[in-house]
């Protein structure tokens, strides 16, 4: 948990710094694909919903609020699990970081801009990289306990099959 909580304190500054040092919409270039920007989201992830009469500031409210008691849940429920729970953990925080600005301000808070030439990804925050981060170990691992199951299965497959045949070879050497 105390590493959720770095990402939310880590999350919340870089946004206060982000608004105390720019204006809406303005950029600074940081590198020939990088600038630091500050925009608002009202939506969700690629501004989805967006442009909605406000309604969405709650909607999205309550599936952060339901996120989190969901992932909450999930920790306790697989608290063996290190590589699970690191992968909850980092979306926990980053839901947890968003979560604050849509209670807050009635939006997210996006300072991080990557493009080439007029290609442009969205704005984005720490918050919602760690969230991304999070959501590539939560399917690594589960790849590696898919693999994990199918070279169990084909261990317990062998032994079985071995077992068997060593059972036919001492019938045949009883009789």
């Amino acid at each position: 948990m105390w590493l959720a909580l770095l990402i939310v304190i880590l999350d919340q500054v870089s946004k206060i710094i982000a608004q105390a040092s720019l204006t809406y919409g303005q950029r600074v270039n940081v590198f020939p694909f990088f600038d630091f920007t500050l925009l608002y989201n009202p939506g969700a992830a690629f501004s989805f919903l967006a442009n909605e009469g406000g309604w969405q500031r709650w909607f999205f409210t309550l599936v952060g609020v339901l996120a989190i008691a969901f992932i909450a849940y999930l920790m306790r429920k697989h608290r063996e699990d290190k590589r699970f729970l690191l992968a909850l953990t980092m979306i926990l925080g980053g839901a947890a970081g968003n979560l604050i600005d849509r209670i807050l301000y009635g939006h997210v808070i996006d300072f991080l801009l990557f493009y080439w030439e007029k290609w442009h990804y969205p704005a984005f925050n720490l918050a919602d990289s760690t969230i991304t981060v999070g959501a590539v170990l939560l399917i690594l691992d589960e790849l590696m306990r898919l693999r994990r199951t199918k070279a169990n299965a084909v261990t317990e497959e062998n032994t079985i099959i071995h077992k068997d045949s060593n059972s036919a070879k001492n019938k045949r050497t009883r009789t």
